[in-house]
């Protein structure tokens, strides 16, 4: 048996043939070819994996009638071994219903011993490379394909459609997920308006990353918004949210953070519940700031513990609130080691001007994600929600002051 050196940049081909005689005319008929090759011979399909294990090859020519596999099971089980090497059968001169059956198995060709010439052998090594290469590209877009499907399937869960009738409230969103290539992470975000014209926000962040992660947000996404169409608010909609994370979770170390907001048109005020989230931004005038609200703890942290005070805070006739995942602000700033912050936060969304609500976010997302340069990696979402047409709250009627 012998193997490829692995450092060249040559055609390698593997010869899985247990006949000296037809394994010397194989080669020969390659010798003649135009074919840059190199050439590797095993006699047994156990030979066959070990070479393919150390070195792999571009093109396996494979005799159907081996010491330990023959016929269509010798086909398959070389193709398990193959990886992405294209494999070209080698039948008698009585088995071309052998070689149709290869086909049929994944081999990407079959010839017939005694009726290959050097030009056929060429030909078909080349063209069942091409096929084996068209192959692996269909097959990488049809699972590119389902995954687009899968995060889409993902996106409606983290990132639903808002339920909104009143055109006084407007929501907008920006989302970027902290690992390569994924499209969502554990944070999620909704709102909806109720029959009697409330209009309630959410953010949350389930700790950890990847598919468990998101899961457990969608989860808790969904959970929200039918508890809140149900009728359920405040340290009640938080306890059983409590519930849903641990009976959801897949490790008991796994906590979420969340912000809860129902905002009274009529009254002109908002209530916030905090689960260990940072507090909101209030925009009124041009000038944002953050809201001191009173703090309650991450939900599976300490069950039972049912710690989630309410803070009542007076909006203006017309502002923006601004509810955020910890990614915005836990990333660095230019090149030092210093993370952004909510002040650098605060100076950054004071800075960026925007026609919209939209441009503004991504202003504000790109400025943060220029400064970060890529050195943070968590996963960052942001929900801002505009209002105009509110009545004008008295001062004695607030039970919080903002700074």
């Amino acid at each position: 048996m012998t193997a490829f050196d692995g450092t060249s940049a040559l055609c390698r081909i593997l010869l899985v043939e247990d006949d000296a005689g037809d394994a010397l005319l194989v080669e020969e008929l390659l010798l003649d070819t135009d074919l840059d090759h190199e050439l590797a011979h095993c006699r047994t399909l156990g030979e066959a994996r070990e070479t393919l294990a150390a070195a792999p090859a571009d093109c396996v020519l494979l005799d159907l009638h081996l010491p330990d596999a023959s016929g269509v099971g010798a086909v398959t089980a070389l193709l398990k071994a193959a990886g992405d090497a294209a494999v070209i059968v080698l039948t008698g001169l009585a088995e071309s219903q052998a070689g149709v059956e290869a086909l049929a198995a994944g081999a990407q060709d079959y010839l017939v011993k005694g009726k290959v010439e050097p030009e056929l052998l060429q030909r078909a090594v080349r063209y069942a490379m091409h096929r084996k290469q068209a192959e692996r590209a269909n097959a990488n877009l049809q699972a590119g394909k389902l995954r687009a499907e899968e995060n889409a399937r993902l996106e409606r869960g983290l990132l639903p459609a808002p339920i909104l009738r009143s055109p006084e409230v407007v929501a907008t969103s920006r989302y970027f997920p902290g690992r390569q290539q994924a499209l969502l992470g554990g944070d999620f975000l909704d709102v909806v308006e109720t029959s009697d014209g409330q209009v309630h926000a959410v953010i949350g962040d389930v700790s950890g990353h990847g598919p468990d992660a998101a899961a457990l947000g969608v989860c808790l996404r969904i959970a929200w918004r039918s508890l809140t169409l149900g009728g359920h608010r405040g340290a009640e909609l938080l306890d059983l949210l409590e519930q849903m994370h641990i009976a959801e979770r897949s490790a008991d170390d796994l906590f979420t953070t969340c912000t809860l907001i129902t905002l009274d048109r009529t009254r002109g005020t908002a209530v916030l519940h905090l689960a260990g989230h940072h507090a909101p931004l209030l925009t009124s005038h041009g000038h944002t700031r953050e809201l001191a609200i009173e703090h309650g703890v991450a939900l599976g942290i300490a069950p039972g513990l049912h710690k989630w005070p309410a803070t009542v805070v007076p909006l203006p006739p017309s502002g923006s609130l601004h509810l955020y995942t910890d990614g915005l602000v836990e990333g660095h700033v230019d090149q030092s080691a210093d993370r952004l912050g909510v002040e650098g936060l605060l100076a950054i969304m004071d800075a960026c001007g925007g026609t919209d609500a939209g441009t503004h976010l991504d202003r504000i997302l790109d400025e943060v994600r220029i400064r970060n340069a890529g050195r943070h990696t968590d996963d960052l979402a942001v929900l801002r929600l505009d209002w105009s047409g509110l009545p004008t709250v008295p001062a004695q009627r607030a039970r919080l002051v903002v700074r």
